[in-house]
């Protein structure tokens, strides 16, 4: 008997801003990661108000999925691919977002990819929105700092609604959209741009508009909720948050309740929003302790309340420690901070390894909303080396994965109604964090380097047949197969 049910579903993630490429190609207009230069994980990537000659920037090309789709989808399934996780660029469809009408060649192109996935039997899981929006709308209207984006944001959604009914089921609304909570978040998710921005990691911060923000898109997302369930019944629509899971550093009380708020505010206020239809009671505090003050208009809070989403996932990567004592150093690694946790190693890139987190997530998130969960991004970034006979032997991210599989099947049998998992980056693809190239997390190796150079040809990794496995044996057969 397996663990995992039958119809459980195995595949991979993406996002089109990552590995589309074509930036400018059949119409496409210019988002806000079409400006953010390469960088590393030593060195931000600059944020620039204009396309400038003789700089390199990322996103531009990509890996060219815009044009290797067909090839990137019959390796997905040839690894057994049941799902594919990927995002529309918002620029394809509307090129500013403020268009009367859609781009038909944009929608041309997601109609091949769907197609194509479709014809391999692989279910699209599509995220409408993923770090990616209109540069015109920053330019315009600072982002979702402006009311006015909401309705751009709805009629989008609605122009893919109906486009793609009867091709696809599962939706996402906003990727990360917690990152919202944080700094970083607000040009990478919310197109804010403050005067004297230019570094992405070291943004001019200004926490009422990124909350405001937030409110806008939670309005936003509600609204396009309830758009596709009239459009299609059928349609099932998820929230999508970065799960930082929390652990007190020490049993000290100021630990937990350091713990508890951090958790409150990171990972579950966009979960109770999106999932309960409300603002929870803990935020009040949080907002007139940190001057915010939002600004709703009557009828949001029925919005949010009719438009709750039908499924939960989320990102997990690595969990953090919190500690109330500032004497403490943080670690440089984790993405939204922390101190080192010494129970657990850390990969290259300074992330710490948690499998046993995954778990307990699954759990918490499962005990807290009671709704189907999936988890749409986990991975490892590494370097890869290509050996002299062309193999990839990329044996530590099985073993990541490995372990984390593990865990998500003690989850199952902890009663927790998983219904699918979507490893990050299954292949390889632009850093959203670095802009980098050789921080790879994919199955499928493209020859595509930090300075933009390279073939872009494909190659299985020794995790594509480890994964292969994996999907046919419905994740019970997780151990390297001895060539």
């Amino acid at each position: 008997m397996t663990i995992l049910p039958d119809d459980f579903m195995w595949g991979g993630a993406v996002a089109a801003n990552q590995c589309e490429g074509a930036w400018n190609e059949d119409g496409k207009g210019i988002s806000i990661s079409d400006v953010c230069t390469g960088g590393s994980h030593t060195q931000s990537k600059r944020i620039t108000r204009e396309i400038e000659e003789d700089t390199f920037y990322p996103s531009h090309e990509a890996i060219d999925f815009y044009h290797h789709y067909k090839e990137d989808i019959a390796l997905m399934a040839e690894m057994g691919f049941e799902v594919f996780r990927f995002s529309i660029a918002w620029t394809r469809i509307f090129p500013t977002g403020m268009e009367a009408e859609p781009n038909e060649a944009g929608l041309e192109f997601y109609d091949q990819v769907i197609d194509e996935c479709l014809k391999h039997d692989i279910e699209p899981l599509i995220t409408i929105s993923h770090y990616e929006m209109p540069f015109a709308l920053t330019e315009k209207y600072n982002g979702w700092a402006s009311r006015e984006v909401i309705d751009l944001f709805v009629k989008y959604a609605k122009t893919l609604f109906k486009r793609y009914k009867g091709k696809v089921k599962y939706w996402l609304t906003f990727n990360e959209i917690n990152s919202g909570t944080l700094p970083m978040g607000g040009f990478l998710s919310l197109g804010i741009l403050n005067e004297e921005t230019t570094d992405f990691t070291d943004q001019v911060d200004d926490p009422q508009l990124r909350f405001q923000g937030l409110h806008h898109q939670f309005v936003a997302s509600a609204l396009a909720v309830k758009a596709a369930h009239e459009i299609d019944p059928d349609y099932q629509v998820g929230s999508m948050n970065i799960q930082a899971t929390f652990y007190p550093r020490t049993c000290n009380p100021d630990d937990i309740i350091a713990t508890q708020k951090q958790d409150q505010i990171v990972n579950y206020f966009c979960g109770d929003v999106q999932v309960k239809g409300e603002y929870p009671f803990y935020i009040d505090r949080y907002f007139n302790e940190n001057d915010i003050e939002i600004e709703m208009e009557a009828g949001d809070l029925e919005i949010l309340k009719e438009g709750t989403v039908d499924y939960y996932t989320f990102s997990y990567y690595m969990s953090n420690c919190v500690s109330a004592d500032p004497d403490i150093d943080q670690s440089d690694g984790n993405i939204i901070g922390g101190v080192e946790n010494p129970y657990l190693e850390s990969s290259e890139w300074g992330w710490q390894i948690d499998p046993k987190g995954l778990r307990y997530t699954l759990n918490y998130l499962y005990d807290r909303y009671q709704i189907p969960l999936m988890v749409v991004e986990n991975g490892l970034g590494a370097k890869d080396e290509v050996e002299e006979d062309g193999s990839i032997n990329d044996d530590y991210r099985i073993d990541y994965l490995r372990r984390h599989i593990e865990q998500m099947k003690e989850a199952v049998k902890d009663g927790v109604d998983l219904q699918a998992y979507t490893p990050w980056g299954c292949i390889d693809l632009v850093s959203a964090s670095t802009g980098e190239m050789r921080k790879r997390y994919g199955f499928i190796y493209v020859d595509k380097h930090d300075d933009g150079s390279g073939t872009l040809e494909r190659k299985p990794k020794q995790s594509f047949y480890w994964y292969q496995n994996v999907i046919k044996s419905n994740g019970e057969e997780l151990e390297v197969e001895s060539k």
